[in-house]
């Protein structure tokens, strides 16, 4: 019986492919590190939307949404408007939840903070 050879070609590079590894992109070229846009607009340009839900339980719950910054950047600011407005609430991923109708005040700490509000 003969014995089967393998077909494949042999390539040289094949032999030194755990030496170098090439990669290849079709991306372009990459910016410079300092003109990378920046992940989340600038307050003045963020624009909050405050409305007023009707729970299943007949409870009213004020819904920030809209809100700039990372999820960390985010619960701080429904602490600060939990305390400026005297009321209980939430954070949850981007949105703010506040216990009643708390849109006066909340206007007002988002103001004072350079955010624009949209009823």
């Amino acid at each position: 019986m003969a014995s089967r050879r393998s077909r494949r070609p042999t390539n040289g590079a094949a032999d030194a492919g755990a030496q170098t590894r090439l990669v290849y992109s079709t991306a372009g070229e990459v910016p410079p590190a300092g003109l990378l846009p920046s992940p989340a607009p600038p307050r003045s340009a963020a624009t909050v939307r405050l409305r007023l839900e009707r729970r299943a339980s007949d409870r009213v719950v004020t819904v920030l949404t809209g809100l700039p910054g990372t999820p960390a950047q985010v619960a701080e600011l429904a602490r600060e408007l939990r305390s400026a407005c005297g009321a209980g609430g939430t954070a949850r991923a981007d949105v703010i939840e506040l216990q009643g109708d708390q849109r006066d005040k909340a206007a007002a700490a988002l103001l004072a903070r350079g955010l624009r509000v949209k009823r």
